[in-house]
């Protein structure tokens, strides 16, 4: 049985926003990246998830249980940091946390201090008066306190400094190591590669993507740097029937798609020294879905 489920999910805002037929599922244990830009539909679809929105068309579930009929079972036992934190402002964040504790039905609040010390937070001041950093750890501490099965995380470090984003990247991934099933919706990049088995990537509402993280990369083009022993040994190797990007002196620059006999014939009629290839990120093969109009600024989206 998968632990999440999203089915055929639709609901159409007009002028295009909103998420038509995305289908993905977790199974249990599983690290999961949500990747898109801003309005491009990832926080829709985790609302539904949450119950807070019911499905014009589609379905959501998580461990079995419908989310819109059973939303309010689901919320109390899994761990869920919103794009756009709200809390009861006039609490202090200890306050906030006892009342999230009771609420759940949690008698120890061991966890709660554990993850206070981790994140180095001070949760005795009033919630109003808190930074935007203070904030988003008193909703990581909330997420996590209980020990959830289940984690739904939407942009779930913005605001940190880069120490505490490194904290939380440790902290997912010990959750990983124990087996819980993570979605994480995301524009740090790098917080997904460290974290995730599989991304999928959302754009004008659409799944565009969906695989593992080295599968998504080897269905892209990269660039490899062929060194020749000399200057007219490059200009003759530019001539050979590749996708030639560039000539740097000894150097020539090709781009590759699933074309790799091509290159390994043509390297065998010439004097090669050295290629290489420079690693691929993943953001740079999400933008090659969206082009540089893509990037995502943060915050939370449609």
């Amino acid at each position: 049985m998968h632990m999440i489920e999203v089915r055929n999910l639709t609901r159409d805002y007009g002028n295009g926003k909103g998420v038509f037929d995305v289908s993905f599922s977790l199974q249990s244990g599983e690290a999961f990246g949500f990747l898109g830009p801003n309005g491009a539909g990832k926080t829709t679809a985790i609302r539904h998830l949450m119950g807070f929105l019911q499905p014009k068309k589609g379905a959501c579930s998580i461990n079995g249980l419908d989310c819109w009929r059973n939303s309010e079972k689901i919320q109390r036992s899994l761990g869920y940091i919103p794009g756009e934190i709200h809390f009861f402002d006039d609490m202090t964040g200890t306050e906030y946390l006892q009342f999230m504790l009771r609420y759940r039905g949690e008698k120890s609040d061991g966890r709660m201090k554990s993850l206070l010390d981790r994140f180095g937070l001070d949760a005795r001041g009033k919630i109003k008066k808190m930074s935007k950093g203070m904030k988003q750890k008193t909703g990581i501490v909330a997420a996590f306190m209980h020990d959830p099965e289940i984690l739904i995380l939407d942009e779930p470090s913005s605001g940190l400094d880069p120490l505490m984003q490194n904290r939380f990247v440790e902290l997912l991934n010990e959750e990983r190591a124990k087996g819980k099933t993570i979605l994480i919706s995301s524009h740090k990049f790098e917080e997904v590669e460290r974290t995730c088995h599989r991304v999928g990537i959302i754009k004008d509402g659409k799944l565009v993507a969906l695989d593992s993280i080295g599968a998504l990369k080897g269905l892209q083009v990269r660039e490899y740097v062929v060194t020749l022993e000399t200057q007219e040994d490059a200009a003759a190797f530019s001539k050979e029937p590749l996708e030639v990007t560039d000539v740097l002196g000894t150097c020539v620059i090709v781009s590759v798609q699933n074309n790799m006999r091509a290159l390994i014939a043509a390297m065998n009629r010439h004097a090669v020294l050295n290629i290489s290839a420079p690693e691929q990120s993943l953001e740079e093969v999400f933008m090659q879905y969206y082009g540089d109009g893509g990037r995502d600024g943060g915050g939370s989206g449609v």
